[in-house]
């Protein structure tokens, strides 16, 4: 059980600190769903993340899709 809960929070944390780089708390919280959803694997940096989330901009939630907007202008 203890090894479920450490794999569970790691993976929370890696997903957290992989968008984290290049939007803020706010930006996060808009884009997680999609972010893990089309762009997991996406190694963080370097605007690698709004690159992947720019890419599947038509399939974003409404929010997402505000914050990948305001990031690319």
């Amino acid at each position: 059980m203890h090894k479920l809960l450490f794999a569970a929070f790691l993976i929370s944390a890696t997903v957290s600190s992989a968008i984290a780089q290049d939007f803020t708390a706010e930006q996060r919280a808009a884009c997680r769903g999609d972010y893990n959803k089309f762009c997991k694997g996406t190694r963080p940096g370097g605007g690698r993340v709004l690159a992947c989330l720019s890419q599947q901009r038509a399939a974003l939630s409404d929010a997402c899709r505000k914050v990948v907007d305001a990031q690319g202008k």
